[in-house]
């Protein structure tokens, strides 16, 4: 009786340790590889303290993020309950109390704010911008049409500029909008997905859906892909990196089958719910991103 008490109590201690995790959403932590945009197109991935700046600003961001999605299901709990797939996460299944979620993502934003004063006072002012808007996102935006996607957006573009001011290089804005744009594609798919899991209970579990249409959504994304891909376009034209060439051109190709990959994934295939799940799943899409991404490395220290 006492092995089996032991046992049972390490297996519950492994169930809480695996639900901490999950609540933390490590899956979406790939999100955070914007902050080395910086890094990479200012040509310092050859300076170790720049590449330790920036890999530090990395885990400030996934701590500060993690802490975030932690309050959001603490606020969200109730709704998560009814929905038919949030109903899973820790909180909302019962697996993490409340108390105990507090705590963790207490804890889990003092040491994204501890994290950031070892790059700067600076990159730790940009966390706490990130930390007050996601907030209000999880509090009031998210409940907007149209402004919860761009909340979201602007959370990209805070990771962007932060790795830039990590590293303290200049950051091109033609970068950022591309960033800002991308994300707007990948929140209204986001949505466009969850409105067509959900059909007639939207308001019931996301009150902003309620004032979408398909026919909006529809538009939305494509606006926004079109958007995306020409602002990335105009910037390959010019990048700071590679002054007085055009090469970076040669990476339009791909990110432009990566865009219509995505499409072709949100509309032939209605998925688009998760985008860092596709990501990992398809392998169409992670190697167009892989190529994008040794291609620019390539172009920017060699081109």
């Amino acid at each position: 009786m006492a092995h089996r008490s032991q046992r049972d109590r390490s297996n519950s201690s492994r169930t809480a340790g695996s639900s901490l995790v999950r609540l933390a959403r490590p899956h979406q932590w790939i999100k955070n590889a914007v902050v080395l945009a910086g890094l990479v197109f200012a040509q310092a991935t050859d300076q170790p303290q720049s590449v330790a700046a920036a890999l530090v600003a990395v885990v400030a961001f996934i701590l500060a993020s993690a802490a975030t999605y932690v309050f959001n299901d603490l606020h969200d709990a109730a709704a998560d309950r009814r929905h038919p797939t949030k109903r899973a996460r820790p909180i909302a299944s019962g697996r993490i109390s409340s108390a105990t979620a507090v705590w963790y993502g207490v804890s889990l934003l003092i040491a994204s704010l501890l994290v950031s004063m070892a790059v700067s006072w600076v990159f730790t002012g940009t966390i706490v911008t990130y930390l007050v808007v996601t907030g209000l996102y999880t509090l009031v935006l998210k409940q907007l049409p149209i402004v919860d996607v761009v909340v979201i957006a602007l959370g990209f573009v805070l990771r962007a500029a932060g790795g830039a001011v990590a590293v303290s290089v200049p950051i091109s804005p033609w970068l950022l909008l591309c960033a800002f744009l991308l994300s707007l594609f990948l929140g209204f798919g986001k949505r466009r997905a969850e409105f067509m899991l959900l059909k007639h209970a939207v308001a019931e579990h996301r009150p902003s859906l309620n004032g979408y249409t398909l026919a909006l959504l529809d538009q939305l994304v494509r606006i926004s892909a079109v958007s995306a891909l020409v602002a990335y376009a105009v910037y390959t034209v010019d990048v700071p990196a590679v002054p007085g060439s055009a090469i970076m051109v040669v990476t339009v190709p791909l990110v432009a089958f990566a865009i219509f990959r995505y499409l072709y994934l949100i509309y032939g295939r209605n998925l688009g719910g998760s985008p860092e799940s596709l990501l990992y799943r398809d392998r169409w899409l992670l190697g167009s991103l892989i190529a994008w991404a040794a291609v620019v490395v390539l172009v920017t220290r060699f081109g």
